[in-house]
């Protein structure tokens, strides 16, 4: 796997790596899922709500087949891609994820592509349910100014 690109002189990500990380949607919805978490969170539980999202059910109903397809490609893919930008820490001795110091440069755009997801969807209710700080109340705030 190629590594990710940063700007030599510090851990500031290039536009073509927050570009890049950002174009998957299936990396996008673990950044949501993630965001605003202070503990890490098992990878298991991270697949098992992603899945939902993706088929638009509560994480509990997600088909077998349809988490397996998740975890295996966060594990193998999305989480590994994410971490070696500095996004995620990724602690594989434990199966955990939370969000790492070179979030904060993907913060921004995630407000923009996040008018792109499904309004009447199991995601736009989570991001619609977090605190005053949402993502959609953000992005909503920004767009009347």
């Amino acid at each position: 796997m190629e590594a990710l690109a940063t700007n030599s002189q510090s851990d500031e990500l290039t536009a073509d790596t927050i570009l890049e990380l950002l174009a998957n949607r299936r990396r996008r919805y673990l950044l949501y899922a993630l965001r605003g978490r202070d503990e890490p969170i098992e990878l298991s539980r991270l697949a098992e709500q992603v899945a939902g999202w993706e088929h638009n059910v509560h994480p509990d109903e997600v088909a077998k087949n349809d988490y397996k397809s998740v975890y295996v490609s966060s594990v193998q893919c999305h989480v590994p891609k994410l971490d070696d930008a500095g996004v995620v820490d990724h602690d594989e001795d434990n199966h955990t994820v939370i969000l790492a110091d070179n979030f904060g440069q993907l913060e921004e755009y995630l407000r923009v592509v996040v008018k792109d997801e499904p309004e009447n969807s199991t995601l736009h209710a989570a991001l619609q349910a977090d605190s005053g700080d949402s993502l959609i109340g953000q992005l909503r705030a920004r767009l009347k100014h």
